[in-house]
């Protein structure tokens, strides 16, 4: 049975997906990278926006917001398999004492996302706040605008976060 997506009434949409088993393959800071520059790729190709995010050493959360319905599954999918090729390659030719850790060419993903309509402001605040705090839950930082990984950054101090955020009006 295919899961089924709700992308006809563009509503923003709260997007996690994994590193395959759970891998910490965005551990790295160049691998972060990667994640963030195609996003931000498929977002101009797609005429996307971002709302919101949150990169974690293995896994990531996402607001997305596409102008026409079928946009998120193109996005997503483009993103997974872009990103996928950058960080085998980064995998390979830079942080090969880590590459050897893992399994022969495993893939870099998890081969599902889940996925969340927000069909209000209350709810988009409250996912926003949700994500924002994932790293401080985490132990990896105090407050959730010290994590360079985040849009926490954008929202609280106004600051560049790698790409543009879409900030839509809040309650």
């Amino acid at each position: 049975m295919r899961r089924r997506v709700y992308d006809a009434e563009r509503h923003v949409h709260f997007v996690t997906f994994s590193c395959y088993r759970r891998r910490k393959l965005l551990d790295h800071p160049q691998a972060k990278r990667i994640v963030l520059g195609t996003l931000h790729a498929q977002l101009r190709r797609l005429e996307g926006k971002c709302v919101g995010f949150v990169l974690m050493p293995e896994h990531l959360h996402v607001l997305l917001w596409f102008p026409e319905s079928g946009r998120l599954s193109e996005c997503l999918k483009q993103w997974k398999r872009t990103s996928s090729y950058r960080i085998g390659n980064l995998l390979k030719e830079k942080l090969t004492a880590y590459a050897s850790t893992t399994e022969e060419s495993p893939p870099v993903w998890q081969p599902r996302y889940y996925d969340f309509n927000i069909f209000s402001p209350r709810k988009l605040a409250e996912k926003l706040r949700y994500m924002h705090a994932n790293p401080v839950r985490r132990g990896l930082v105090a407050e959730p605008c010290d994590w360079r990984w985040s849009s926490a950054r954008y929202y609280e101090l106004g600051r560049s976060v790698g790409i543009p955020i879409w900030r839509i009006a809040e309650e």
